[in-house]
């Protein structure tokens, strides 16, 4: 069933690579008009440009998240070339791999505010136009990491089980408003953070997944898909967790 973003607009922060890239080419395949928000702009533009020569609708803005003068020229951007915002993706994000006392308070920072502080920016700059539009949806990628404590990750976690209830919290304000805010919780997902890892690593995470292998951007994208499409018109605050079955034990 193509076109089920048909007459969508869509910004999608880190939408140069990895999960960001894989939701930037299915909404894109699905109808949907694209703005790539990333500050990663030759990545970026060459996104837009590949996309752009499969016949799609979409344009580059550079963007970062933590910047409010960038998202405020970033819905503009939005707005002037397509008439509209519909949808927004709060994808991008930073990763940090210490413990409590192994946190230096500028690691800290940084990941607070890309991973929690970028979406609330982002959220706050577009609603005006997502309620404009009649029938608004925000998609926040969120992670398992959000949902479950492990060690050696305090940033993330905090940054990842605060977007969880920021989401909750927008999805109630925003409910008689006509903007939908739903969350995407990925699992283990194969994108080029993975690189990092080492065997021994990647075999240690893939002994905590149920099903035994990792998941593709392309899977969460999916997710994010339905609940950016009309198709989850009466689904708001809800968190969808794409994981394998890593959570169920």
């Amino acid at each position: 069933m193509a076109g089920r973003l048909e007459g969508k607009v869509s910004i999608v922060t880190g939408g140069a690579r990895g999960l960001g890239e894989g939701i930037v080419k299915l909404f894109a395949a699905e109808g949907a008009a694209i703005v790539v928000a990333d500050v990663l702009q030759a990545e970026g533009e060459a996104v837009v440009s590949r996309l752009r020569s499969e016949g799609a609708r979409a344009v580059f803005q550079k963007l970062d998240v933590t910047n409010e003068a960038d998202w405020s020229a970033c819905v503009s951007k939005a707005v002037s070339e397509y008439g509209k915002l519909t949808t927004l993706v709060n994808n991008a994000a930073v990763f940090n791999a210490s413990g409590l006392e192994g946190t230096a308070l500028s690691d800290w920072n940084k990941v607070i505010t890309v991973n929690l502080t970028g979406p609330y920016l982002g959220m706050r700059t577009a609603m005006p136009e997502l309620t404009r539009s009649g029938n608004g949806a925000v998609v926040n990628i969120c992670s398992l990491y959000g949902m479950i404590g492990t060690t050696g990750f305090t940033a993330y976690h905090s940054s990842k089980g605060g977007l969880r209830m920021l989401n909750k919290a927008v999805a109630l304000e925003y409910a008689k408003r006509g903007v939908r805010v739903n969350a995407v919780f990925p699992g283990n997902t194969r994108t080029p953070a993975m690189d990092n890892l080492t065997d021994e690593e990647n075999a240690a995470v893939l002994a905590l997944v149920p099903m035994g292998f990792s998941g593709e951007p392309l899977d969460m994208a999916y997710g994010a898909l339905y609940l950016a499409s009309d198709e989850a018109r009466y689904v708001t605050g809800s968190e969808l967790v794409i994981d394998g079955g890593w959570s169920i034990p």
